[in-house]
């Protein structure tokens, strides 16, 4: 704030807003605004919330029209000498330079506070910046190892299928020579059985033969007028039994047992 600035702040700490309308000055050269000044002065000893000095004085605190009528402009200097007037006028005028010298020291000190924060800031950005880069560098190396670490897996990967397709290979070549195997025992298997069962048929058809045609005619012998008994006898040839003779062991093994109807 300049001297050719129209406006007061109001002192309040956390105020620091424009004042207009009424204002409430201080003997302590601050001022106020309506509503803090107004809350702060109404209890009894009031204190100046800037400087916290004790305004007990009747003119220490006075509430002051910030645009004045003009007739109160007319009315309020008149009858007065000039160096009373000047005198006033010399306060009225310090008051304001103390005002503006104030607000430039309150505009320093933030900007000092903004400066010190910025600093602050930018070595803590600086910092994470450095991590960040470090961070970045290891993360690099890690991918640079990955990456060789990779290259070896993909060269085994290689080598395994390679290997994996030659022993497909070798699994299809020797199928094959075990299945070729496995047809030719078959065939020749199948042959030796034929050679060695061929003299046990032609021996089975022989026999088979040998029994179809006898070598002698059954004969029906009757005893003639001797009752109606027939007997029926195949005669084999020398050695054989007749057809209805059985051997017990409890008798001869050459005595013949006819049965009688």
């Amino acid at each position: 704030m300049s001297l050719c600035d129209d406006t007061l702040l109001c002192n309040f700490p956390k105020c620091r807003t424009r004042l207009s309308g009424f204002a409430w000055v201080t003997a302590c050269s601050h001022v106020f605004c309506d509503q803090h000044g107004s809350g702060e002065f109404s209890r009894s000893p009031a204190i100046c919330p800037a400087c916290s000095s004790t305004l007990s004085g009747k003119l220490d605190i006075v509430r002051m029209e910030l645009s004045p009528s003009e007739e109160y402009k007319a009315m309020v200097l008149a009858g007065l000498r000039p160096d009373v007037i000047l005198d006033i006028s010399a306060r009225a005028l310090a008051f304001w330079s103390y005002q503006v010298h104030q607000e430039r020291m309150y505009q320093e000190y933030s900007l000092s506070r903004a400066e010190t924060q910025l600093k602050q800031m930018e070595k803590m950005l600086t910092q994470q910046n450095q991590s960040r880069e470090m961070e970045l560098t290891s993360m690099r190396g890690e991918i640079a190892s990955l990456k060789k670490v990779m290259e070896e897996y993909k060269r085994r990967y290689s080598d395994v299928s390679e290997r994996l397709m030659e022993r497909n290979r070798q699994y299809q070549k020797l199928q094959g020579l075990y299945d070729s195997l496995r047809l030719r025992n078959m065939v020749v298997g199948v042959g030796e059985r034929d050679t060695l069962l061929q003299p046990a048929l032609q021996e089975l058809n022989t026999g088979a033969a040998r029994q179809a045609t006898p070598q002698r005619s059954p004969h029906f012998l009757s005893t003639g007028h001797e009752g109606d008994s027939r007997f029926f006898s195949c005669l084999e040839a020398d050695g054989a039994k007749t057809f209805f003779q059985f051997s017990s062991p409890a008798r001869d093994g050459g005595r013949p047992f006819i049965k009688k109807h």
